[in-house]
């Protein structure tokens, strides 16, 4: 047998009544008939199978069981109106969702949140940080804001930076000469780092090994920083356990990479003004773009 269900209503008018220790005055707090609120107590009791009032000179008093259940009553209304207030905070409360490169959402773009929660506290962001080739394509969808990494002059959306892809390796790390097989740690298949790595390697015929993948810029970073292999990483955003590989140590050169600002097609008030403090906080001088 299933329990009976404490209805929101049937507990404020039977609050009412005990706090005003009268079935017309509640009534009259409650802007109801003296006969509703008296069919919602007796509802009330039937449901709990206990009489809650019981009649005297004075008015109405609770019975010893309605003595207990007002302190339960208090706070279940307590928690619905609590319950109520939170969802409506969380309604008026502006969400913005931005996908952004891993680097970038770990190095980048942190402080730059921080001055805009401070400046637009009532703005949250909600920020997604991994493999961006695929992020423009679900603007609307998933997304407000994307900051992609694209091959240079291509791309679309608005070009903030342009960051030259480097080798790097831990600082202690010595390239072996000759044909020695280098082993490189890398980003899954769809990173641009990978492709140009692998292409640019290939092309000046040096031998190589996928010696460790992960999606992740920390996991990388950290093998590259036990001197296990040598990986790919912006010149911006060279991780400052890590040193740049030249061309002097014999590896070949890579292309330059254009970081831009994606917009969805209909963006809020909200995402607009992340997206221009963004664009402000990432962009270089304008004889770069």
């Amino acid at each position: 047998m299933s329990s009976p269900v404490l209805d929101p209503d049937l507990l404020k008018a039977f609050a009412a009544v005990a706090e005003h220790r009268s079935f017309t005055r509640a009534a009259t707090v409650l802007n109801r008939t003296q006969s509703a609120v008296s069919v919602q107590i007796r509802r009330l009791e039937e449901r709990l199978g206990a009489k809650l009032f019981q009649r005297t000179r004075a008015g109405v008093t609770p019975t010893a069981a309605g003595d207990e259940l007002l302190v339960y009553a208090k706070r279940l209304l307590d928690l619905n109106a609590e319950a109520i207030d939170a969802l409506r905070m969380r309604k008026r409360e502006a969400v913005v969702r931005l996908g952004v490169m891993d680097d970038y959402g770990t190095i980048v773009v942190p402080p730059l949140l921080a001055q805009f929660a401070r400046s637009h506290p009532q703005i949250r962001v909600e920020i997604e940080t991994g493999l961006t080739a695929t992020m423009p394509a679900r603007l609307g969808e998933a997304f407000d804001l994307v900051i992609a990494m694209h091959p240079e002059g291509r791309g679309g959306g608005e070009l903030l930076r342009r960051e030259q892809a480097v080798w790097a390796a831990a600082k202690s790390y010595q390239v072996e000469a000759g044909h020695d097989t280098l082993p490189v740690a890398l980003y899954p298949p769809g990173c641009l780092f990978r492709q140009w790595a692998a292409e640019a390697l290939d092309a000046a015929g040096r031998p190589w090994r996928l010696a460790f993948v992960s999606r992740t810029l920390a996991a990388v970073e950290a093998i590259a920083a036990q001197g296990l292999a040598v990986t790919v990483v912006k010149a911006g955003t060279l991780p400052a356990r890590l040193r740049m590989l030249s061309e002097r140590e014999g590896l070949p050169p890579l292309p330059a990479a254009d970081i831009r600002l994606h917009r969805a097609h209909t963006l809020s008030r909200p995402a607009a003004m992340l997206a221009d403090h963004l664009r402000r906080g990432i962009s270089e001088p304008a004889t770069l773009c």
